[in-house]
């Protein structure tokens, strides 16, 4: 991959509390929940994980798939989320150890960053949909806040990346900064005139036909026209899921991808960096020269074709933040597997499977 292709991206969390969620379920395992008389499916280092911890994320997870797992797959999917249960129990126990926990004051601060930009009601429908409660929420958003913590100590803050590792790698990797043509850094703003996919959380005013469709796009360029920040206005009206929580931003793209699109191109082509288009029709790609929404198009900068040099800024940037990625998910590895072997763990669902197929442990 080009490095000055990619881009690092910084979400706005309040934007983003659906895949917040899922994000921290994923990693959290889920919500503890259940009685102090549940089944207790493993132990780390003598602290029980429950099967009802194990049931809360299964149910969770397979609520949103139109096939059910049954059978092996279930069992599967099961001892899956009972190992990141047992991950996470351990890294919370470390965190614990070396007096990393979050405290109130941080889950609190998070949260309300998280809630900025929503009512009560949406952050309330957000949850539900998720099927977890504030508690819920807060208590796994605590465990991401405090492995997070543990992780910025023990791992990202004792990364050091030198100046001779960047100049090494370009060195090795030269090829890769030269740039065979014309780049152009784009950001856009998307609306259609399709009605939102049920069980979705449309965007602001979605429009419901193609009429609708036009009248919004006419009002974002009205608003970018009287000054309005670009970024923000994707954030809150473009429909195109993966770009608008980071304000549009498409990235880079190669003058050839662009030209596919000849009406684009010759919009894109006349612009200065900071300017935008006026409004483009989006085509069914299809081939039945239908329209299915319309764009505004940014262009953020343009990058002519060549070989960047080392003194390049962006390209000590962009090679920094490679190294410092690629190193920091080599330690993370390791870290986990130093501190599992640490841990005492037991896990009796796996031993139940073993036992199931007549294996002895």
């Amino acid at each position: 991959m080009n490095l000055l292709s990619s881009r690092h991206c910084v979400y706005p969390f309040h934007l983003l509390l659906t895949v917040f969620l899922a994000l921290v379920l994923s990693i959290t395992g889920g919500c503890r929940g259940g009685s102090s008389g549940a089944d207790v499916v493993a132990k780390v280092n003598g602290r029980p994980v429950t099967r009802a911890e194990v049931d809360k994320y299964y149910e969770n997870q397979a609520a949103g798939s139109q096939q059910q797992p049954i059978g092996e797959q279930a069992n599967s999917f099961r001892l899956s989320i009972l190992r990141n249960l047992i991950d996470n129990e351990i890294m919370m126990q470390r965190a614990e150890k070396l007096g990393l926990l979050a405290t109130a004051e941080e889950v609190d601060s998070k949260l309300n960053e998280l809630k900025a930009g929503f009512s009560q009601e949406e952050f309330q429908k957000r949850l539900q949909e998720k099927h977890i409660t504030l508690d819920d929420f807060k208590r796994d958003l605590r465990r991401q806040l405090t492995i997070d913590k543990l992780f910025n100590k023990e791992i990202t803050s004792k990364i050091n990346i030198s100046d001779q590792d960047i100049t090494n790698y370009y060195n090795e990797n030269k090829a890769e900064f030269n740039l065979i043509e014309p780049q152009y850094h784009l950001a856009q703003i998307v609306v259609t005139n399709q009605p939102a996919p049920q069980g979705s959380t449309p965007k602001q005013d979605k429009a419901q036909n193609d009429a609708d469709a036009r009248k919004k796009i006419q009002m974002l360029l009205n608003r970018l026209d009287s000054g309005e920040d670009f970024g923000q206005l994707a954030m809150n009206y473009s429909e195109q899921a993966n770009t608008a929580a980071n304000g549009g931003d498409m990235g880079f793209i190669p003058e050839s991808q662009i030209k596919t699109d000849r009406q684009a191109f010759d919009a894109i082509s006349k612009l200065k960096a900071s300017q935008n288009t006026g409004i483009l029709p989006i085509m069914d790609p299809n081939g039945a020269h239908r329209v299915m929404g319309y764009s505004i198009i940014k262009l953020i900068a343009r990058e002519p074709a060549g070989q960047r040099e080392l003194g390049d800024p962006r390209v000590q940037q962009a090679i920094r933040e490679q190294l410092r990625d690629r190193r920091e998910q080599l330690i993370k590895a390791a870290y986990y597997d130093v501190v599992r072997n640490q841990s005492k763990v037991q896990n009796y669902y796996a031993e139940q499977l073993l036992k199931q197929a007549g294996i002895p442990k």
